[in-house]
């Protein structure tokens, strides 16, 4: 089954919590047993496994990427903007896809554990494909 999560990101740069969108996507499934497999079909966002328990952590991994990867003029690539250009980079380096293992019906994260949808050049309607398999 594919199911679709629709984000709308706010601008800049963000860290939004899609677990509980995630288990109700799964839910509505009904698998007990096997894979559920997130793709990010966009060039300036990600997705992420992180903790969403302490605010200040989106906080700091977004400060840190800013850090790593600013936004500057001198890119080779400068279609859109430098935001853009920066935003390429920082969603190769999170990456674009995920596989969680479905057991007992839920999702095997980690106590302190969420997925998060990571926003490089907001604000933008965004989307994330869920593919549930059984097994």
């Amino acid at each position: 089954m594919l199911t679709t999560i629709e984000l709308a990101t706010p601008k800049g740069e963000s860290l939004t919590d899609i677990t509980p969108q995630l288990k109700a996507a799964l839910k509505a499934t009904g698998v007990a047993a096997g894979l559920c497999v997130l793709f990010v079909p966009h060039t300036t966002a990600a997705i992420t496994i992180n903790s969403a328990l302490d605010p200040a952590t989106p906080q700091d991994i977004i400060a840190e990427l800013q850090r790593l990867v600013p936004k500057r003029v001198d890119f080779h690539h400068q279609y859109d903007t430098p935001a853009d250009a920066a935003g390429h980079i920082k969603a190769a380096l999170i990456g674009h896809s995920l596989s969680l293992i479905i057991a007992g019906g839920e999702l095997l994260l980690g106590g302190s554990q969420s997925v998060l949808f990571y926003e490089c050049d907001g604000p933008r309607r965004r989307r994330v494909q869920v593919k549930v398999l059984a097994g």
